[in-house]
């Protein structure tokens, strides 16, 4: 039996994010899997090591490699649609969860109790999601410090919004993540040294 589930995942590279912005540099959901990924992972670990957490880092990394992959089938739709009221946020979030149900139903059987966690939350990764969740919104707040950094004013407003959005996660390791990590972001590469 033939499987199509990579052959999906490898279409990552073509779903654009942020469609009705113009972005200086066009962000996919591939890369952007990538970052949430990288930034989950130091949450997890600021989490144990800081704040007496006890978080597996490594599961909360393949939970966020994961997190858009239904985007492969439903395409990245914007924020302010996917916001715009409450039956087209419900609607969409049905037609995410059929996302995944496909995904899910291409991986040989014998394999899709492994994958399965990633497609269907389940009560013991909460702590784990909501750790991937708040780096997805980090994530977004970087991009748009890249873009403004960049002279870009089309996420002049994006960038205080997703500010004050990361502000009211109310995670210990997100704050220490926004002061700790993320003013370098708004540095040059000269300034990086």
């Amino acid at each position: 039996m033939t499987s199509h589930f990579f052959a999906y995942l490898s279409r990552m590279k073509f779903i654009r994010r942020w469609g009705l912005m113009h972005s200086t540099y066009p962000e996919n959901i591939q890369e952007h899997s990538l970052r949430v990924a990288q930034i989950a992972h130091a949450l997890a670990i600021i989490k144990n090591r800081l704040f007496g957490g006890d978080v597996d880092p490594e599961r909360t990394v393949a939970l966020a490699l994961y997190h858009d992959t239904s985007e492969v089938l439903t395409g990245d739709l914007p924020a302010p649609v996917k916001e715009f009221n409450p039956d087209i946020k419900h609607a969409y979030h049905a037609i995410e969860a059929a996302s995944r149900e496909k995904l899910l139903g291409m991986i040989p059987g014998a394999l899709r109790p492994d994958y399965e966690p990633y497609f269907r939350p389940r009560e013991a990764d909460r702590v784990h999601r909501d750790l991937v969740r708040a780096a997805d919104k980090l994530c977004a707040y970087i991009k748009c410090l890249e873009e403004v950094g960049a002279g870009n004013p089309e996420f002049a407003q994006a960038e205080k919004a997703l500010r004050a959005a990361v502000e009211r996660i109310d995670l210990p390791e997100v704050r220490y993540f926004l002061e700790t990590f993320v003013p370098s972001f708004r540095l040059t590469l000269d300034e990086l040294h």
